[in-house]
């Protein structure tokens, strides 16, 4: 595993995780493979680069602030475990997030957090 990997990895997943929390949907989809994309979480399973972001505004409404717990990088993947806090009933969420990076750019989101308080308020949020 080359330093020179473990930057790129690190900075491709940084650039798309900070874009995300900003809101800056046209940023973090820049960091996403065009050609062969794959995003799952409890609500969404897309393979559009954008459009598995079409729900962040509604999200980032109720998000006041995100706090990195851990960040783990290699040649090829990254996870990230955050907490998201939020002013909803849901309160914080656990977040573990892991993604594949190949040629420069992120092919693959594994995103892991417990839905179920989420539940109510998913129509609400998307």
């Amino acid at each position: 595993m080359s330093a020179k990997a473990q930057v790129s990895t690190r900075e491709i997943v940084r650039a798309y995780h900070d874009a995300r929390f900003r809101g800056d949907v046209a940023a973090a989809a820049a960091t996403v493979s065009d050609s062969s994309f794959s995003f799952r979480s409890p609500f969404i399973t897309s393979a559009d680069p954008a459009g598995h972001l079409a729900g962040l505004e509604g999200l980032l409404r109720v998000v006041t602030e995100v706090e990195m717990i851990s960040e783990l990088y290699g040649e090829s993947e990254a996870t990230l475990v955050y907490d998201v806090h939020t002013a909803t009933p849901a309160g914080v969420q656990r977040t573990a997030e892991h993604f594949r990076v190949s040629d420069g750019k992120i092919d693959r989101i594994l995103l892991i957090f417990d839905a179920a308080p989420w539940q109510p308020m998913a129509s609400v949020i998307r």
